[in-house]
């Protein structure tokens, strides 16, 4: 069972369990907004909220899951930081994911087929853009190419269906973490945030001091 948490876009939160018995996957619950600006001030409400709603106590869970991107520096470590705290407070691993990958799942698993571009705003006039082509056999989206940055006006032509998304689904991301665990194929993703773009603030070089 697995608090699952997203900021790459808006912030999401959800509770993730897989049946013991039938292996199906279940969303216990889920809370989240598309706010882009807002990610510190709600992150911990929706935790409780998820928990609350879900009926699940903290000491119940295995681990968390988050997000890794690609998203924007600001919002993106906001999750991430949640995530890493809370799984250090409850002494339960951390599970870092795509978030991209995360979208392609819950496409896949609503009815699409074949070819998937997935599309998020990256700020700036630029788009994360990562390319899908179905699942494999243990029901993973299978990822040919990115996240790669590219300006709005060059995002190449989907091979199958675009789809832009303005909130990744912290359920989609617990569901990816539970798949990959019962495949055997944790980790993912390395525990380091996709930003794509290089920070804005770069370290200082420092005066000479003259003696």
């Amino acid at each position: 069972m697995l608090l699952a948490i997203d900021t790459s876009t808006g912030t999401s939160v959800a509770v993730v369990d897989r049946d013991r018995a039938t292996g199906e996957l279940r969303c216990l619950a889920e809370t989240g907004t598309d706010d882009t600006m807002r990610h510190a001030e709600v992150i911990g409400g929706f935790i409780r909220d998820a928990l609350a709603a879900s009926g699940i106590d903290r000491r119940e869970l295995s681990g968390v899951a988050a997000g890794m991107g690609p998203g924007p520096f600001t919002g993106l470590r906001v999750g991430i930081a949640a995530a890493h705290a809370f799984a250090l407070g409850i002494d339960r691993p951390f599970v870092p994911v795509v978030s991209h990958d995360a979208i392609a799942l819950s496409r896949y698993t609503a009815g699409d087929d074949g070819p998937l571009q997935v599309v998020t705003d990256a700020r700036r006039r630029e788009f994360a853009v990562s390319e899908y082509d179905g699942l494999d056999a243990d029901g993973l989206p299978v990822r040919v190419d990115g996240p790669v940055l590219v300006p709005r006006d060059e995002v190449p032509a989907s091979r199958g269906i675009r789809f832009d998304a303005t909130v990744v689904s912290a359920g989609a991301i617990g569901m990816l973490a539970e798949l990959a665990f019962a495949a055997g194929r944790l980790p993912l993703a390395a525990d380091a945030p996709i930003y794509l773009r290089a920070p804005d603030v770069t370290p200082s070089v420092g005066k000479k001091v003259l003696r």
